[in-house]
Formats: structure tokens, sequence, C-alpha cells
């Protein structure tokens, strides 16, 4: 086997385990993005938001940006984020990692107007204050959607990746090219 192509080779027991991380954390990211509710069952902004539920939301939303930061810094500095596939699946978690980023203080600027919500006197400024929380609200909520998505992207240029694995068989992976066989010396002094 031709050692520049095995060296392309990401582990495929490394690449599995990758594809179960990014796809658990693809379905909390998407699960986040679910749960996390502001609107009421009519579709409104209630009249007082519970700022302790909705700065839960920001606090959820850190903690799965510090594991999509955790898993990409992980891969960035693992020897086969350099390689094609692997520099694929790493601008896939660089992406993720950014949009997870961003959701958290979006979250939590849902939280701080509903603080203020209470306290405005002018319908017009309630109304204007309530659709601030509903843009930063779903703008978060698309962060963490838009994260699960490359995360997405990712396990898929893995999926690729285990395919390529199909053309060499195990052995081939494991073993480094044997030096050729040396000649016996035929001449004669």
């Amino acid at each position: 086997m031709n050692f520049d192509v095995q060296r392309e080779l990401i582990p495929r027991n490394t690449t599995l385990h990758l594809l179960d991380t990014l796809n658990a954390m693809k379905t909390k990211l998407l699960a986040a993005a679910e749960q996390s509710q502001l609107l009421d069952e009519t579709g409104h902004v209630p009249s007082a938001p519970s700022y302790a539920d909705l700065l839960q939301h920001a606090v959820g939303a850190q903690a799965l940006s510090r594991d999509v930061l955790h898993l990409t810094s992980d891969f960035a500095r693992s020897t086969y984020s350099t390689n094609r596939a692997g520099s694929a699946v790493l601008a896939h978690l660089a992406t993720a990692a950014a949009m997870s980023t961003h959701a958290a203080p979006y979250f939590a600027e849902t939280a701080e107007s509903a603080l203020a919500l209470p306290r405005t006197s002018s319908e017009t400024a309630r109304e204007h204050l309530g659709n601030r929380m509903v843009i930063d609200h779903a703008t978060a909520r698309a962060y963490l959607r838009r994260a699960a998505e490359s995360l997405r992207n990712a396990s898929n240029e893995l999926d690729a990746h285990l395919d390529f694995h199909r053309f060499f068989p195990a052995s081939a992976r494991q073993k480094t090219p044997a030096a050729p066989p040396t000649r016996p010396n035929t001449r004669r002094h």
C-alpha cells in the first residue's frame, strides 16, 4: 500500500468513536434548541417570563458550547487533524464551536430583558422589549441548530472517510510498508 495514502487514514476505531461523540453532541444541541422555549402555548411572550428559566437556557447553552470547544480542541491537537479528511472535519468542528459560543449570550440577553419587562410601563416599550426577547431567543436557538448542523457535516466527512477505509485491508492499515527484499550479491571478486 502506498505509505502516503496510509498516512491519510484516521484509524477506524478513532473514526467510529468520533462519529459516536459527534452524533451524541448533535442530538444534545438539537434537543436544547427544541426544549428552550420562550413563548407560551398561545404563541406570545408571557407577561412575566421566568428570569431563572431563561437564564438556565444560557447555562445549558454554555455547557454545550464548552463540550464542543473541548472536542474541537482535542481534535485539532490530534496528528490526523492535518490530513485531508481530518482538516475537513476540523473545519466543520471549528464552525460548530463558533456557532455554539454565540447561543449563550443571546439566551442571557433574553433573560435580562425578562427582568426589565415587568418594570416597563409603556405598552409600546413592552411590545418592543417582547419582540427583542423573541428575536434574541430565536437567534440563540438558531445558533444551536447551526452548531448541530456543522457537527452533522463533520459526521458526514467521517462517514465518507470510513468508506475510504474499505479499500484497504485491515492488515495493511496496521503495518508499515516493508522494505524491499535485499538482493544477494552475485558479483565475484
